[in-house]
Protein backbone atom coordinates (compact mmCIF):
# COMPACT_ATOMS: atom_id res chain seq x y z
CA UNK A 1 0.00 0.00 0.00
CA UNK A 2 3.19 2.59 0.89
CA UNK A 3 4.45 1.63 -2.64
CA UNK A 4 1.30 2.55 -4.55
CA UNK A 5 1.18 5.84 -2.36
CA UNK A 6 4.71 6.55 -3.39
CA UNK A 7 3.84 5.81 -6.79
CA UNK A 8 0.87 8.32 -6.42
CA UNK A 9 2.34 11.14 -5.31
CA UNK A 10 4.77 10.38 -7.94
CA UNK A 11 2.65 10.39 -10.84
CA UNK A 12 0.91 13.45 -9.20
CA UNK A 13 4.19 15.66 -8.99
CA UNK A 14 5.67 14.48 -12.58
CA UNK A 15 2.10 15.42 -14.16
CA UNK A 16 1.29 18.25 -12.37
CA UNK A 17 4.17 19.99 -13.07
CA UNK A 18 4.79 18.62 -16.84
CA UNK A 19 1.09 20.56 -17.61
CA UNK A 20 1.55 23.18 -15.81
CA UNK A 21 -2.20 24.62 -15.16
CA UNK A 22 -1.30 27.31 -13.90
CA UNK A 23 0.90 28.52 -16.89
CA UNK A 24 -1.61 27.39 -19.19
CA UNK A 25 -3.69 29.69 -17.28
CA UNK A 26 -2.69 33.07 -18.94
CA UNK A 27 -3.02 31.71 -22.52
CA UNK A 28 -6.45 30.47 -22.26
CA UNK A 29 -7.49 33.84 -20.74
CA UNK A 30 -6.26 35.07 -23.32
CA UNK A 31 -7.76 32.98 -26.13
CA UNK A 32 -11.22 32.85 -25.00
CA UNK A 33 -11.69 36.29 -23.87
CA UNK A 34 -14.41 37.08 -26.12
CA UNK A 35 -16.23 34.19 -25.41
CA UNK A 36 -19.06 33.78 -22.51
CA UNK A 37 -18.32 32.24 -19.36
CA UNK A 38 -20.92 29.10 -20.74
CA UNK A 39 -18.25 29.49 -23.75
CA UNK A 40 -15.59 29.45 -21.26
CA UNK A 41 -16.28 26.45 -19.32
CA UNK A 42 -17.64 24.22 -22.59
CA UNK A 43 -14.23 25.20 -24.05
CA UNK A 44 -11.93 23.93 -20.99
CA UNK A 45 -13.85 21.12 -20.56
CA UNK A 46 -13.48 19.91 -24.21
CA UNK A 47 -9.71 20.57 -23.95
CA UNK A 48 -9.20 18.65 -20.80
CA UNK A 49 -11.36 15.52 -21.85
CA UNK A 50 -9.07 15.51 -25.39
CA UNK A 51 -6.29 15.78 -23.61
CA UNK A 52 -7.21 13.20 -20.74
CA UNK A 53 -8.17 10.57 -23.72
CA UNK A 54 -4.85 11.72 -25.38
CA UNK A 55 -2.40 10.95 -22.78
CA UNK A 56 -3.77 7.70 -21.87
CA UNK A 57 -3.93 7.11 -25.85
CA UNK A 58 -0.34 7.38 -25.83
CA UNK A 59 0.61 5.84 -21.74
CA UNK A 60 -1.21 2.50 -23.69
CA UNK A 61 -0.01 2.52 -27.15
CA UNK A 62 2.41 5.42 -27.38
CA UNK A 63 5.74 3.35 -27.79
CA UNK A 64 4.42 0.92 -30.34
CA UNK A 65 2.98 4.04 -32.25
CA UNK A 66 5.85 5.70 -32.05
CA UNK A 67 8.02 2.79 -33.18
CA UNK A 68 5.39 2.05 -35.71
CA UNK A 69 5.99 5.02 -37.91
CA UNK A 70 9.28 5.52 -36.70
CA UNK A 71 8.80 9.03 -35.12
CA UNK A 72 10.46 10.57 -31.89
CA UNK A 73 9.12 12.78 -28.94
CA UNK A 74 11.70 15.37 -30.94
CA UNK A 75 9.74 15.83 -34.04
CA UNK A 76 6.45 16.15 -31.73
CA UNK A 77 8.47 18.89 -29.86
CA UNK A 78 8.88 20.60 -33.44
CA UNK A 79 5.42 20.11 -34.93
CA UNK A 80 4.24 21.82 -31.75
CA UNK A 81 6.63 24.51 -31.98
CA UNK A 82 5.39 25.54 -34.87
CA UNK A 83 1.66 25.14 -34.04
CA UNK A 84 2.87 27.23 -30.67
CA UNK A 85 4.46 30.15 -33.45
CA UNK A 86 1.44 30.45 -35.60
CA UNK A 87 -1.06 30.96 -32.58
CA UNK A 88 1.37 33.06 -30.77
CA UNK A 89 1.24 35.24 -34.25
CA UNK A 90 -2.27 35.87 -34.37
CA UNK A 91 -2.44 36.59 -30.42
CA UNK A 92 0.46 39.10 -31.77
CA UNK A 93 -1.93 40.63 -34.10
CA UNK A 94 -4.84 40.54 -31.88
CA UNK A 95 -6.98 38.91 -34.32
CA UNK A 96 -8.26 36.33 -31.64
CA UNK A 97 -10.84 39.44 -30.74
CA UNK A 98 -12.24 39.88 -34.06
CA UNK A 99 -14.73 36.70 -33.00
CA UNK A 100 -16.51 39.33 -30.73
CA UNK A 101 -17.84 40.97 -33.70
CA UNK A 102 -20.09 38.13 -34.61
CA UNK A 103 -22.79 36.15 -33.29
CA UNK A 104 -22.88 33.38 -35.43
CA UNK A 105 -23.22 30.39 -33.20
CA UNK A 106 -21.67 27.96 -36.35
CA UNK A 107 -18.36 30.36 -35.89
CA UNK A 108 -18.03 30.30 -32.54
CA UNK A 109 -18.69 26.49 -32.23
CA UNK A 110 -15.92 25.98 -34.48
CA UNK A 111 -13.47 28.89 -32.64
CA UNK A 112 -14.19 26.59 -29.84
CA UNK A 113 -13.32 22.95 -31.17
CA UNK A 114 -10.57 24.42 -33.13
CA UNK A 115 -8.93 26.17 -30.01
CA UNK A 116 -9.88 22.97 -27.55
CA UNK A 117 -8.13 20.74 -29.53
CA UNK A 118 -4.87 22.90 -30.78
CA UNK A 119 -3.28 24.16 -29.17
CA UNK A 120 -5.25 24.37 -26.09
CA UNK A 121 -5.79 20.26 -25.73
CA UNK A 122 -2.07 19.40 -27.60
CA UNK A 123 0.13 20.58 -27.41
CA UNK A 124 -0.30 23.04 -24.57
CA UNK A 125 -2.01 20.33 -21.71
CA UNK A 126 -0.86 17.25 -23.39
CA UNK A 127 2.34 18.13 -24.94
CA UNK A 128 5.52 16.40 -25.69
CA UNK A 129 6.51 16.20 -22.27
CA UNK A 130 3.38 14.56 -20.68
CA UNK A 131 3.37 11.80 -23.70
CA UNK A 132 6.42 10.78 -22.74
CA UNK A 133 5.96 10.94 -19.02
CA UNK A 134 2.54 8.53 -19.51
CA UNK A 135 4.35 6.43 -21.22
CA UNK A 136 7.59 6.10 -19.36
CA UNK A 137 5.16 5.35 -15.93
CA UNK A 138 2.64 2.77 -17.64
CA UNK A 139 6.02 1.07 -18.63
CA UNK A 140 7.63 1.63 -14.77
CA UNK A 141 3.82 0.62 -13.72
CA UNK A 142 4.42 -3.31 -12.37
CA UNK A 143 0.89 -4.30 -11.67
CA UNK A 144 -2.81 -3.47 -12.17
CA UNK A 145 -3.46 -1.55 -9.42
CA UNK A 146 -0.29 0.71 -10.16
CA UNK A 147 -2.11 1.29 -13.78
CA UNK A 148 -5.46 1.91 -12.13
CA UNK A 149 -3.40 4.39 -9.98
CA UNK A 150 -1.53 6.39 -13.11
CA UNK A 151 -5.08 6.73 -14.99
CA UNK A 152 -6.38 8.01 -11.60
CA UNK A 153 -4.05 10.45 -10.91
CA UNK A 154 -3.88 11.79 -14.39
CA UNK A 155 -7.76 12.01 -14.43
CA UNK A 156 -7.26 14.12 -11.09
CA UNK A 157 -4.68 16.13 -12.66
CA UNK A 158 -7.06 17.29 -15.11
CA UNK A 159 -9.53 17.55 -13.03
CA UNK A 160 -7.62 20.75 -11.03
CA UNK A 161 -6.47 21.76 -14.74
CA UNK A 162 -9.68 22.42 -15.70
CA UNK A 163 -10.83 24.26 -12.19
CA UNK A 164 -8.16 26.13 -12.81
CA UNK A 165 -8.96 27.10 -16.37
CA UNK A 166 -13.18 28.06 -15.33
CA UNK A 167 -11.72 29.80 -12.63
CA UNK A 168 -9.73 32.06 -14.82
CA UNK A 169 -12.72 33.24 -16.28
CA UNK A 170 -13.42 35.76 -13.51
CA UNK A 171 -10.30 37.46 -14.06
CA UNK A 172 -10.69 37.72 -17.80
CA UNK A 173 -14.50 39.72 -17.06
CA UNK A 174 -12.09 41.75 -14.31
CA UNK A 175 -9.72 42.86 -16.96
CA UNK A 176 -12.31 44.40 -19.24
CA UNK A 177 -11.81 44.68 -23.10
CA UNK A 178 -8.63 46.40 -23.39
CA UNK A 179 -7.04 44.28 -20.75
CA UNK A 180 -7.92 41.68 -22.27
CA UNK A 181 -6.00 42.88 -25.86
CA UNK A 182 -2.90 44.21 -23.95
CA UNK A 183 -2.91 40.61 -22.08
CA UNK A 184 -3.52 38.61 -25.43
CA UNK A 185 -0.62 40.73 -27.28
CA UNK A 186 1.59 40.08 -23.91
CA UNK A 187 1.07 36.05 -24.00
CA UNK A 188 1.46 36.16 -28.28
CA UNK A 189 4.63 37.08 -27.29
CA UNK A 190 5.13 34.35 -24.69
CA UNK A 191 3.83 31.92 -26.58
CA UNK A 192 6.41 32.70 -29.70
CA UNK A 193 9.17 32.42 -27.22
CA UNK A 194 8.31 29.47 -26.00
CA UNK A 195 7.32 28.09 -29.43
CA UNK A 196 10.89 29.03 -30.02
CA UNK A 197 12.17 26.69 -27.25
CA UNK A 198 9.98 23.99 -28.21
CA UNK A 199 11.46 23.73 -32.31
CA UNK A 200 14.94 23.80 -30.88
CA UNK A 201 14.67 21.66 -28.02
CA UNK A 202 13.15 19.13 -30.33
CA UNK A 203 15.82 20.05 -33.54
CA UNK A 204 19.17 19.98 -31.12
CA UNK A 205 19.07 16.01 -30.96
CA UNK A 206 18.12 15.18 -34.00
CA UNK A 207 20.88 17.45 -35.47
CA UNK A 208 23.32 15.67 -33.04
CA UNK A 209 22.35 12.66 -33.90
CA UNK A 210 22.44 13.48 -38.06
CA UNK A 211 26.51 15.06 -37.13
CA UNK A 212 27.41 12.02 -34.67
CA UNK A 213 26.09 8.73 -37.34
CA UNK A 214 27.71 11.34 -40.39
Amino acid sequence: MTDLYTFAILVFTAFFTIINPLGTMPIFMTMTAALSKERRKQTAKKATVVAFLTIIAFAFSGQILFNFFGISVHSFRIVGGVIFFMMGWDMLQARLGSLKHTEDEEQINAYIDDISITPLAIPMICGPGAITNAIILMEDAQDIQQKTVLIAVIAFVLLLTYLILVGASKITDKLGETGNKVMMRLMGLIVMVIAVEFFFSGLKPILLDIFNNG
